[in-house]
């Protein structure tokens, strides 16, 4: 059976949950006093650049980023570079903000909803990079709807990245790397510049493994690290 050329429901959200476990009272604090200096302003974002403290060279989005560990990384690793974090689960996001406000990093922007609602409101070729790391791969079939990986997905992503912009995408589910592929595959705005095998089993250079990239190694399941590139428009 041929699959579908468009994937999902643009108004069904793509993730779970958005609370777990009780927060403990200095979370909250994250969530009430830190989050609302951090959230992206409402409608749409003309000037990027403008959303941070400092001049930054680039500006990039990494969405779901869980508890934070891969993302404060790569803003330690460039402070000259902005970020946008896109979390829609507090736990985790708490997490994240508390280690912002110890370590007094500035480079970053959240958005807490779903980052296809955020995508078109982001000016047109104002990114430089976008990550999107262990997504959650709604496995059953029936959920499939629900990957964040589509075709409509992807001219979001079009849009948003510069030219010769990134798109990483990172899973230990074969079904979703190959899911991924196929949609890369017949996009026209993206190419895949994998090469060899190695390209794809190999981290992204700086790489550090997460507490979930780690557990699912140890049940046996392989990482695939994928990278396209947007094409010139």
């Amino acid at each position: 059976m041929s699959e579908p050329t468009h994937d999902h429901d643009p108004d069904r959200a793509f993730f779970g949950r958005r609370k777990g476990k009780a927060l403990r009272d200095g979370q909250s604090l994250m969530i009430d006093s830190v989050l609302p200096r951090l959230q992206l302003p409402e409608g749409e974002i003309a000037d990027m650049a403008g959303l941070f403290p400092q001049a930054v060279d680039a500006v990039r989005l990494e969405i779901g980023f869980g508890g934070g560990e891969h993302l404060l990384h790569r803003m330690r690793e460039s402070p000259q570079i902005g970020f946008i974090g896109v979390e829609p689960f507090i736990n985790g996001m708490a997490k994240f903000l508390a280690v912002i406000e110890r370590e007094g990093l500035t480079n970053i922007r959240i958005w807490d909803g779903d980052a296809a609602l955020l995508l078109p409101r982001l000016p047109a070729g104002s990114l430089d990079a976008i990550d999107l790391l262990y997504p959650d791969p709604w496995p059953k079939r029936r959920q499939r709807k629900r990957r964040f990986v589509s075709d409509r997905t992807l001219s979001l992503f079009a849009r948003a990245l510069r030219d010769g912009g990134r798109f990483r995408f990172a899973s230990d589910i074969d079904d979703y790397v190959g899911w991924t592929l196929a949609r890369l595959a017949r996009s026209p705005d993206f190419d895949w510049t994998d090469e060899r095998a190695d390209d794809w089993r190999q981290p992204y250079p700086g790489w550090i493994r997460t507490r979930y990239e780690a557990k699912a190694i140890a049940a046996g399941r392989v990482p695939s690290y994928l990278t396209a590139v947007r094409r010139a428009s």
